[in-house]
């Protein structure tokens, strides 16, 4: 169980940084990155819908990659 968990682990810490590194580069900087500076138009949408998939997919990976990692805490 711990390897298996191991293995999957850094599988999904490549797909992790591959996945950041494609991304584009927010000219917003802290600003954009928080969701701030938006307008009243903007905060209408929901913010999934608005995200990008590439977006998506990292929120996706984060959230593997906490799950996993206390798995693994719990595990030992």
């Amino acid at each position: 169980m711990k390897i298996l968990l191991g293995i999957i682990h850094i599988l999904v810490c490549l797909a992790l940084i591959t996945v950041v590194l494609m991304q584009h580069r927010k000219s917003g900087g802290f600003t954009g990155a928080f969701g701030g500076g938006g307008t009243q138009a903007d905060m209408n949408n929901g913010t999934w819908q608005r995200m990008s998939g590439l977006t998506k997919v990292t929120a996706v990976l984060m959230g593997a990659f906490m799950v996993i990692s206390i798995l693994q805490v719990v595990v030992r």
